[in-house]
């Protein structure tokens, strides 16, 4: 008899790194939707000829945002086995 567990049983550690990534998909697409919204924010101030701190608060705002985008991106999905220190 063997005591090998069959590959039928779901893995915790699969099934809890698999709720992660859901988690870190989720923000992911929460940040892509908010960098959009800030574009379209600021081509509109632009257009209107609105406040010129406006402007700058919304482009520094996309480019604070896109960073921590890409960062994310870079510490989950294409981290692998390393360990980032802060």
């Amino acid at each position: 008899m063997s005591s090998a567990v069959p590959s039928s049983v779901p893995n915790a550690t699969s099934d809890a790194s698999e709720a992660a990534m859901g988690e870190v998909s989720a923000v992911l697409l929460n940040l892509e939707h908010t960098i959009a919204r800030a574009k379209k924010g600021l081509a509109r101030v632009k257009k209107s000829g609105g406040d010129h701190n406006v402007e700058l608060a919304l482009t520094a705002a996309i480019e604070e945002l896109s960073k921590q985008h890409k960062r994310l991106m870079q510490d989950t999905y294409y981290a692998g086995d390393a360990v980032r220190l802060l």
